[in-house]
């Protein structure tokens, strides 16, 4: 086990100091991660983000795109063999075509390359050529990243602290009563086994589906192609006093720690640690939404998802010597299109509240942060209506359900995020002082004139951040 660290290590090392010899000598690369939980937004903001650096009339926000300097966007071939094409072009037609419809949520990770032609600003402009910058985009999902909390827990400790969690939520009755009547000192029985873990899964499914957020192990969600195996068929259970070899809770805690090494392991190994930019996004208002233990969950979920980087700058010794660290890092409440632009401050402001401890955290370690709110494609209008004799400011769109149009006011957000933050942190089960309301909306049919990307809210400030500086 220490031999295959030290070779990972190793391998880490020299892979870090080639990517920093090749950025330095011919073509730089920026990795972009982007994550963030179920129905954040995933894909519809790399598919707005390409679709807008590759035409570039509603990123004014971009400032070496409203200078002229950015000359071309075009993809190319990815880099990595092994992993998946984030499929843009379906991705696209889904939001462009007559009748649009959003398009299929992440799964598992895949990749994209797109190249930007930049000519550089500053005093020697005139002395230089464009120069050639590739973005690679990282899409995975949001589940996994809390997975790499698992690498520091025994089952046992792991099986404790879910099961104590977990106690009181109705999603998850079913799966305590089977947990309740299982004796893991017992003989382990496969069919024992599978009905553990389905009915676990059952309740990770239920929990999401209710707005929490601690769902993990991520790969039970999300299975792809180790549905079924082994390595996803296990549980948490009660630690008895002395359980024997070959009981059930011996086969979990061995399923257990496969799960870390074969599974969560590779992950950070292959596609994570090499990520040095990042955006992190969050649907805080659906879970404003659904009350104030979803508000501290999801809390919780940004600090943990948070401790899974190793933030800090990306200077070429500290590259070459300890590997890539993640130099800035986005927090974006998605969906700002659901709700008037009078009340994006107040938007903005929650999510600096609620990603206060994870971003502390990051600048620490010598990373750059930064919260805003955003909406990838913008799928509402703004109005203004009057109501028993007051004004309110609504958005209008067509619900995805059914597809009617429909005006909606949310409820006015707090001036203060104490004022969530702090019934969040008490374990209120309701919101005291205020209703607040989302609908889903669909997106809108698009009229594009040429040159211009989808419409959408603060993508290219977010592009500013993440990446304007090597422009």
């Amino acid at each position: 086990m220490i031999i295959n660290t030290l070779a990972d290590s190793v391998v880490r090392s020299v892979e870090t100091v080639t990517d920093t010899v090749s950025e330095a000598l011919f073509e730089p690369v920026i990795r972009l991660g982007v994550t963030g939980l179920a129905r954040s937004g995933k894909t519809v903001f790399i598919t707005s983000l390409v679709a807008n650096l590759m035409d570039r009339g509603r990123m004014n926000g971009l400032v070496a795109g409203s200078e002229g300097r950015l000359l071309h966007a075009y993809l190319q071939p990815q880099p990595d063999n092994t992993v998946p094409r984030f499929d843009y072009e379906s991705h696209l037609g889904a939001l462009t075509a007559r009748a649009p419809h959003w398009p299929d949520s992440t799964r598992a990770v895949s990749e994209l390359r797109l190249s930007l032609k930049v000519q550089p600003g500053g005093f020697l402009s005139g002395l230089q050529g464009p120069k050639v910058i590739h973005l690679d985009i990282v899409d995975y999902p949001g589940e996994w990243l809390l997975d790499l909390a698992l690498l520091d827990k025994s089952f046992a400790q792991w099986s404790e602290e879910v099961l104590a969690r977990i106690q009181g939520r109705a999603e998850a009755a079913d799966f305590l009563a089977l947990s309740t009547g299982t004796d893991g000192s017992g003989a382990m029985e496969e069919p024992q086994a599978k009905a553990l873990a389905a009915s676990f899964t059952a309740y990770l499914n239920e929990a999401r589906r209710a707005g929490f957020y601690d769902c993990t192990p991520g790969r039970f969600l999300l299975p792809g192609d180790l549905d079924g195996a082994p390595v996803l068929t296990f549980a948490p259970l009660a630690r008895p006093d002395s359980p024997p070899r070959r009981s059930l809770w011996r086969e979990m805690e061995r399923r257990f720690e496969a799960y870390k090494r074969e599974v969560v392991k590779p992950f950070f190994r292959d596609h994570f640690s090499r990520i040095d930019r990042q955006v992190v996004l969050v649907d805080a208002l659906g879970a404003i939404n659904k009350g104030p233990q979803a508000v501290e969950d999801m809390r919780h979920a940004m600090a943990d998802i948070l401790g899974a980087f190793r933030p800090g700058r990306n200077d070429f010794l500290t590259r070459l010597l300890m590997g890539k660290r993640v130099e800035k890092i986005l927090f974006a409440a998605t969906k700002a299109d659901h709700i008037h632009h009078t009340q994006h401050p107040r938007l903005t402001a929650i999510m600096e509240a609620l990603t206060r401890e994870a971003r502390d955290r990051a600048r620490f370690a010598g990373a750059e942060t930064a919260a805003m709110s955003i909406a990838s494609l913008r799928a509402t209008t703004e109005e203004t209506l009057r109501h028993d004799g007051r004004d309110l400011d609504v958005v209008r769109g067509h619900l995805l359900d059914t597809g009617k149009a429909a005006a909606m006011y949310p409820g006015e957000l707090p001036e203060d995020p104490n004022a969530l933050l702090g019934p969040a942190r008490d374990g209120q089960e309701a919101w005291l002082d205020g209703d607040y309301q989302i609908m889903r909306f669909a997106p809108a049919p698009l009229t594009l004139k040429p040159g211009d990307g989808p419409p959408h809210i603060r993508l290219d400030r977010s592009a500013q951040f993440l990446i304007g500086d090597k422009l």
